[in-house]
């Protein structure tokens, strides 16, 4: 695709982007909370269905041989995308959520105890709350939070390096911010929590579909990711773990697949990766994951993560122009700790009724706390943020139609 990503060009492969939305062509800005499929993705679930649609382990018939070799296909490519060695530290869930759930009520159930601490920040989804939260009001462990900075942009060092003096069992920490944008340096924080004996996860979510990830290089023991913010369908995500912690961890679920022999009074557990994955598996899922990861390659992560650097600049320079508009997190002179996702507030006008103007122009873009209450309503000391986030169909324009519709929202409420 040459040295420089061609959004247009990518738009096409897109079916969704060549429908209109209040008659206007669809601008679509919420590609954090989920993402748009390309036509590879679609086409190879109908293959699936229409071709080799059959359980995997199971048959020892054609179809059923071609549908596990697919799916274990998938999970090779996965591994390889993110750094991983072996496909084995795959384990494939339905969601970021889920694999943050199953670290904490098998990992978590086993080794956190009373007393023990457990380490996230101020800037976390409710998904790398709510699970800690319950676990240790079931353990009688306690949770500490690493501040934000006094901007309000990112994590403050210095309270991280206070928190982590504590030594707390667990470092539990977002890879990037879905509400900021912020990017958080996983790798350094990985390193100073096992110097002092923390096991650490990453959650991935808005990582892995916008940057190069290694979590070889970045160190840590488990990571999340969703497949349906990475161009793949929804109810498909995984969790990496470090082969010794996923030997050590009893299942989450007892069923098929997970097992190798059961007898009436005991059982054993199949080997890794399908000792977590019980039933039959979102097998059109993981194939189809695979496919939108052999998309994602072929453009280029650097390539991916250079796009939404240039289209955050540009639009962050238009937006910073608008009187009555907050942007939050970093600004354009600290792109390299920013991924492409802007929230903003516009003087007392509810972003409800921001994002109901937008979609009037045909834009979809997000209003409300981002599961991120403690952080919007908590810290910022507000109800809700408009946001808007970029991928690699997003284009300069998609952001001049937002700037108009901003405009627009101003000229409805009679703000100047």
């Amino acid at each position: 695709m040459g040295s420089r990503i061609d959004p247009d060009k990518i738009k096409k492969d897109f079916p969704i982007l060549k429908n209109k939305m209040n008659g206007k062509p669809l601008i679509y800005l919420d590609s954090a909370a989920t993402s748009q499929k390309p036509k590879i993705v679609i086409d190879t679930i109908t293959d699936y269905y229409e071709n080799y649609n059959a359980n995997i382990h199971r048959g020892i018939y054609k179809i059923a041989e071609t549908a596990t070799e697919r799916y274990i296909e998938s999970k090779r490519k996965l591994a390889g995308f993110i750094g991983a060695e072996k496909f084995e530290e795959i384990i494939y869930v339905r969601n970021t959520t889920e694999a943050i759930n199953l670290v904490a009520l098998t990992w978590g159930a086993s080794n956190i105890k009373k007393g023990d601490r457990i380490l996230i920040s101020e800037m976390e989804h409710h998904s790398n709350i709510v699970p800690w939260q319950m676990l240790a009001k079931k353990k009688g462990a306690i949770i500490d939070y690493i501040k934000m900075d006094k901007n309000g942009e990112g994590l403050s060092d210095g309270s991280f390096l206070e928190q982590i003096e504590k030594e707390p069992k667990l470092l539990a920490i977002t890879h990037v911010s879905n509400v900021l944008g912020s990017i958080n340096d996983v790798k350094s924080m990985t390193k100073i929590a096992k110097k002092n004996g923390a096991t650490v996860l990453v959650d991935g979510a808005q990582s892995v579909p916008h940057m190069p990830v290694n979590v070889n290089e970045i160190g840590c023991d488990f990571f999340a990711l969703s497949g349906h913010k990475m161009l793949a369908p929804t109810g498909i995500g995984a969790l990496y773990g470090k082969m010794d912690l996923l030997d050590s961890m009893e299942p989450l679920f007892g069923g098929g697949d997970m097992i190798k022999n059961v007898g009436f009074d005991s059982y054993t557990t199949n080997d890794l990766p399908w000792k977590f994955e019980a039933g039959t598996s979102n097998i059109e899922g993981g194939i189809a994951l695979g496919a939108a990861v052999d998309y994602l390659e072929k453009i280029g992560m650097q390539k991916v993560r250079e796009h939404e650097k240039e289209l955050t600049v540009y639009a962050l320079e238009k937006l910073n122009k608008i009187k009555g508009l907050k942007v939050f997190g970093y600004g354009k002179e600290n792109i390299e700790k920013r991924g492409g996702v802007i929230s903003f507030s516009l003087d007392k006008i509810h972003p409800h009724d921001v994002s109901a103007v937008f979609d009037s122009f045909g834009i979809a873009i997000r209003a409300g706390h981002h599961c991120a209450m403690p952080l919007v309503r908590g810290i910022f000391k507000v109800g809700a943020l408009s946001r808007m986030s970029f991928y690699i169909y997003n284009n300069k324009r998609d952001v001049d139609v937002s700037i108009d519709a901003i405009n627009s929202v101003k000229n409805i409420f009679k703000v100047k």
